[in-house]
């Protein structure tokens, strides 16, 4: 654990997955969650014609659905529990204190479908910046400087 300013209550738990790493998969999930519904599966026309409204909308074969779920299998067991652990931390009303509680949860209910669990929640980014809010941390110096 990190040093915190006097009591027990502000004491950061060393995280193993890095901050900048949860900004950039929230960053990630803003943009994958920005999408709207295939509205027209096939419009057979040129996206120039359509303003490039496809960009929006949900296809499964979605770049940044495939880089999110890849930048997030690619993670180590530890980092994955991690991100479920603030995900949860964010979602629900837990202290930072609760961090080993909750981080055993998470350790305990990991498993292969974690990539699908994490990008299939609708809220993912506002729940791990909720976690990060928790712990005292935040990503806005890193959303300043790559925005």
């Amino acid at each position: 654990m990190k040093r915190g300013i006097g009591s027990e209550e502000n004491r950061v738990p060393e995280l193993a997955i890095p901050v900048e790493t949860v900004c950039f998969i929230v960053m990630k999930a803003r943009e994958f969650d920005a999408k709207e519904a295939v509205t027209e599966p096939d419009p057979g026309s040129n996206p120039t014609d359509d303003h490039d409204v496809a960009v929006l909308q949900d296809h499964d074969d979605d770049p940044v659905q495939e880089e999110l779920s890849s930048l997030i299998s690619d993670l180590s067991v530890d980092e994955q529990i991690d991100l479920v652990t603030l995900m949860w931390l964010g979602r629900d009303d837990y202290r930072a204190t609760e961090w080993p509680i909750v981080r055993k949860q998470a350790a305990d209910a990991h498993n292969d479908h974690t990539v699908e669990y994490l990008c299939g929640n609708p809220l993912l980014s506002d729940h791990l910046l909720a976690g990060l809010d928790v712990l005292g941390l935040s990503c806005a110096d890193y959303e300043g400087k790559h925005l």
